[in-house]
């Protein structure tokens, strides 16, 4: 093949690299219109695993970049006048400069031609005269500014400010500061990658960074300002500066990779954020990724599209850890009132990779500490004596006047199985089983205040006497054979009423024996659905009786919680978001007027449910479409909720419109429910993906949430809260009829 590759990165570089290797008849031109000693920045950081792929790829450059590593074990953070320190981590530092020597080297040994200070071609020309043309030609990448209604480029400058610097200070691990001054808090990312030489790079919100004069300042005056705030920990050692200009860091996406015989590599197709340290990573095992597809098929296009359907999910989740990643540095104001141990804990866990389990392993004592913490807190917050060695999400919790015995919640699952409105057997060993597998908290499905509040003709009610007596028998079975609590979910379906059962058509309309409508406005679900009608005056009052009748029937049939469903697009949830809320009442407008109709309902729930038992309240923190709520107003909407006396917001997300979009990922919602804790200053419930029990006591050590909510986990598992605790040698008690279990040692194989 003829080859030419755009850019002399280590991308370009390692990619030319890899093919020569495969077969020293490619023939493979680098245009780089930089001098060959012309780079940005000091180091780069590779961790263990992208180490052992590079051996695999190219023994000969990877020997000789393991010579030039700086290795390190520990991360240190120093925060609120404390070190907190952790090792096991398992990272290598080098010079970007000594990379690019290494790979020129490389490069040249094997025969690829490489043209300094000379642009490329034109793209048309390279595409007519090369076989392959690979656009490594970085963050502004003119060829995918070229091919851009073909590749469907996404760049977000995100909004703080960052600035890489270098030091002669040798630090000992990859070390974190968090520095306040009178211009707000400056972050400092630290490593050493050369003897005597580290990276160090300053970030700060876009706020900070002009209060500190800092948007007009020179590459000198940055060096003595970041200087002079770091004198005592660069003790006498001087920051360098290379190119070091004050940046907004862009997040690269790409709706496709490649177009006719052009593809993007590296930082021309995507980006992660420098605080996970795999931007080079990304690049060079595309690289790697790229080399094989094109061994593998022998047609470039086939090639082409292996290399991106195989390649992609990786860089994806990649990308979801990095976003996550730089939001939490984004936003560390924060997190600077947390205990420093739990800062340290949330840091180290930020990308959500990380979990509490993964970081025993490689530090055992560190983790203990948090757990310690964890311990003592739920000591003082439960008022019940907690072992030592407790897992977090085995520590209990209280609301009000109920303690529950762990953090676990089986979430509220529709079941579409209800009579009129009534729950039956079925219902009876849905939640028994759950109950019986060791949850702290099990909650009821979304259950309905009146006939016309039904999603489908198969949703549990709470608007007559027999519902109430239908589910208390289902209560006094959960609380006679379990120390599990459950709670209630009461709502109201709003505008996504009278639909089919989901497995005749999920969300269409019933077509006969369907019932009125009402919502915030008259604005149908689906363009097939149902046209509600504006709620009146009238309207409100009566769905408000009707919320208070429930909760009084709630209390009859002696659940444990109450919680009012404001979520999902359901009616209460229809005035909080704008996309269903088009008021221009009193209603209607900024969060204040959207929530007042809630708070209404809220208030008179709040006074009908007795005062010992707590109430939670279910929100949607992000509809995942364009105009929809964002996290400012979901963050005032838990604080008048916590005002008005709910005890836990539990936030979750999306269903509100039927054009949403959702990004889905691991632990995909916990970064809203963290927001609401600390923001709102309110205890949280998060959900969304949570699968393991390393995922839950991560959350709970992390801060993120104080329970957690897991739905398809207790559908496949209805024992699974006492299937986490066996696997981490914890021992949950078990009902007499099942005392013999204790004698039992489960085998899988």
């Amino acid at each position: 093949m003829k080859i030419a590759c755009i850019g002399g990165g280590p991308a370009g570089l390692y990619f030319g690299i890899l093919m020569k290797r495969a077969d020293p008849a490619h023939e493979v031109t680098v245009w780089e219109q930089n001098r060959a000693d012309d780079t940005f920045g000091f180091g780069v950081v590779f961790s263990d695993a992208t180490i052992s792929n590079l051996a695999t790829a190219d023994p000969e450059s990877h020997a000789a970049i393991i010579r030039s590593f700086a290795h390190w074990n520990d991360i240190e953070i120093h925060f609120a006048g404390r070190v907190v320190r952790s090792t096991g981590h398992g990272f290598a530092g080098m010079g970007r400069q000594q990379l690019l020597t290494i790979l020129q080297g490389r490069a040249r040994e094997l025969g690829v031609v490489v043209h300094y200070e000379q642009a490329a071609p034109p793209l048309t020309k390279l595409t007519e005269s090369h076989d392959l043309v690979v656009a490594a030609d970085g963050v502004n990448s003119a060829a995918r500014n070229e091919l851009a209604a073909h590749l469907g480029p996404d760049l977000d400058f995100r909004p703080n400010r960052f600035v890489w610097l270098g030091t002669t200070f040798p630090f000992q691990a990859f070390t974190f500061y968090f520095r306040e001054n009178e211009h707000g808090l400056f972050r400092v990312h630290a490593y050493r990658y050369a003897e005597g030489s580290s990276t160090f790079i300053l970030e700060c919100t876009e706020d900070t960074w002009k209060k500190a004069g800092l948007d007009q300042a020179s590459e000198a005056d940055t060096v003595a300002y970041a200087e002079a705030l770091f004198s005592s920990e660069l003790r006498g050692h001087r920051l360098l500066a290379n190119r070091s200009i004050w940046r907004a860091f862009p997040t690269v996406k790409n709706r496709a990779w490649h177009h006719e015989n052009v593809v993007l590599m590296g930082d021309a197709a995507h980006t992660a954020h420098f605080s996970i340290g795999s931007g080079t990573k990304l690049a060079m095992e595309a690289c790697i990724a790229l080399r094989d597809a094109v061994a593998s098929h022998p047609k470039l296009e086939d090639a082409l599209e292996a290399y991106e359907s195989g390649h992609r999910p990786g860089v994806e989740g990649t990308q979801r850890a990095a976003q996550v990643s730089l939001e939490w540095f984004e936003n560390t104001e924060r997190y600077m009132k947390l205990d420093p141990t739990r800062f340290a804990f949330s840091l180290l866990t930020r990308s959500l990779r990380v979990t509490h389990e993964n970081l025993a392993l490689r530090d055992p004592d560190f983790v203990h500490e948090a757990n310690r913490l964890v311990v003592s807190e739920s000591r003082a917050q439960s008022g019940r004596e907690v072992r030592e060695g407790t897992p977090p999400m085995f520590t209990p919790y209280r609301l009000r006047d109920l303690v529950l015995d762990n953090r676990i919640v089986v979430s509220p699952m529709c079941q579409y199985s209800a009579d009129d409105g009534v729950v039956d057997d079925w219902h009876l060993v849905h939640l028994g089983s759950r109950a019986l597998g060791g949850a702290g908290l099990v909650m009821t499905e979304m259950t309905d205040v009146s006939r016309d509040g039904r999603i489908t003709p198969g949703c549990a009610g709470l608007y007559r006497p027999e519902h109430a007596t239908a589910y208390r028998r289902v209560v006094d079975f959960v609380h006679r054979h379990s120390s599990a609590k459950i709670g209630v979910q009461l709502a109201h379906a709003g505008r996504k009423g009278a639909t089919k059962l989901p497995w005749e058509g999920p969300d269409l309309p019933l077509g006969t024996g369907d019932w009125p409508l009402i919502s915030a406005s008259a604005l149908p679900y689906l363009a097939e659905s149902q046209l509600p009608r504006s709620m009146s005056r009238a309207d409100m009052d009566a769905v408000t009786a009707d919320f208070v009748r429930a909760a009084e029937l709630a209390n009859q049939a002696d659940f444990d919680l109450l919680e009012l469903h404001c979520a999902h697009g359901y009616l209460l949830a229809s005035f909080i978001s704008p996309l269903t809320n088009r008021r221009d009442d009193e209603y209607g407008g900024a969060i204040e007027g959207r929530m007042r109709y809630p708070l209404e309902v809220f208030d008179a729930v709040r006074a009908a449910w007795p005062a010992h038992r707590p109430m939670s309240v279910r929100i949607s923190a992000c509809d995942w479409a364009p105009g929809g709520v964002d996290l400012p107003d979901i963050v005032k909407a838990a604080t008048l909720l916590k005002e008005h006396g709910a005890d836990i917001i539990d936030v979750s997300a999306g269903q509100t419109v039927s054009d949403a979009r959702p990004i889905y990922g691991r632990l995909f919602q916990t970064p809203f429910s963290e927001r609401v804790r600390l923001e709102a200053s309110v205890p949280t419930m998060t959900v969304g993906n949570i699968s393991s029990w390393s995922d839950a006591n991560s959350i709970i050590a992390a801060g993120r949430a104080d329970l957690c909510v897991l739905a398809r986990a207790h559908l496949y598992d209805p024992y699974w809260t006492r299937h986490a605790a066996n696997e981490q040698g914890w021992e949950l008690e078990w009902p007499s009829q099942y005392a013999s279990v204790r004698r039992y040692v489960p085998r899988f194989r």
